[in-house]
């Protein structure tokens, strides 16, 4: 009997190992080789599939919502603070605009307007008839009390060197007055004018009035010998002031002084140190009075004298 030949080796084998034989296909059959191909299953309820394209950016789109959202909510968790600082400090602005608001409407409304006029500081003047001549601002809210129509008002009193206005909420308006101090009287051809310091009219008499002097200075008020007078004046105590009944300048620097009825005379000198020449003054007059002196020199307040 004759064997059969070996088959040739697999052309893809690495080496000449013998392989198992393949086994035979039945007598009378092809031998083919069967191909397996997966075919897609359809969607159910029998809606098509969505385009690759159409899908991605969908999920593009839903995934860039949701990043921005998470992102607002970490900003929103990390700024709480600051936003709550930022809603107090706005309810702070808010109450103060309404508290400013409020004040000033109620300041300026008739729950606060003058029904009182109070003057004081007057000892010349007659409190009474100056409050007189301010009614015109009863009425009015305390805010609004019109500053010129009191200067308009006070006017008409010489006496008024100056003036504040104070307002007590809710109905009283307070006038301090300071008044003019006479330092005495300047003889004209209508009579006696009484002055202050500054040369200002105050009254004017027939007759010089009691506890003035009468003032004699060359150049009128308006010159250098009566300003010397008049600061000389304001510097004398009451008690030396109200003894002098003359006052007497030809220059700034030799303003002299006439004492009651003795005619007993000040040297003054000028009117530079006036303060330490009324102390000096006011000892002499300790140690020696008037009705035994003939003159007083404080020129140089560090050695006054007596004759």
């Amino acid at each position: 009997m004759r064997r059969p030949s070996p088959l040739p080796p697999n052309p893809g084998s690495s080496s000449g190992a013998p392989r198992d034989p393949e086994p035979s296909a039945p007598a009378g059959r092809e031998t083919r080789e069967a191909e397996v191909v997966a075919l897609p299953l359809p969607p159910a309820g029998g809606e098509s599939e969505p385009d690759a394209g159409e899908l991605g950016l969908r999920d593009v789109w839903r995934a860039s919502r949701a990043r921005r959202r998470a992102l607002r909510a970490e900003v929103r968790r990390f700024t709480v603070r600051q936003r709550r600082r930022r809603r107090v400090w706005i309810g702070v602005g808010i109450a103060f605009v309404v508290m400013v608001l409020g004040t000033a409407g109620a300041a300026y409304s008739p729950l606060f307007a003058v029904e009182r006029v109070d003057v004081v500081g007057t000892s010349q003047l007659d409190a009474a008839t100056v409050a007189d001549a301010l009614s015109s601002q009863v009425g009015t809210p305390l805010a609004m009390v019109d500053d010129s129509a009191v200067k308009a008002a006070l006017v008409r009193f010489p006496l008024v060197e100056s003036y504040t206005l104070e307002a007590r909420p809710p109905h009283d308006l307070v006038v301090r007055i300071v008044e003019r101090t006479p330092v005495g009287v300047v003889q004209t051809p209508a009579g006696y004018t009484l002055v202050d310091a500054a040369g200002v009219v105050l009254s004017t008499t027939p007759t010089a009035p009691d506890g003035q002097p009468v003032i004699d200075a060359a150049g009128g008020t308006d010159a250098e010998p009566f300003h010397a007078v008049g600061r000389v004046m304001r510097a004398l105590p009451d008690g030396i002031r109200s003894q002098v009944t003359a006052v007497s300048a030809t220059t700034p620097d030799d303003v002299t002084l006439t004492l009651g009825a003795t005619g007993t005379k000040v040297v003054w000198g000028s009117a530079d140190r006036s303060a330490e020449k009324a102390r000096v003054l006011d000892l002499l007059m300790q140690k020696s009075p008037p009705d035994r002196t003939k003159e007083y020199d404080v020129t140089s307040p560090e050695a006054g004298v007596l004759r």
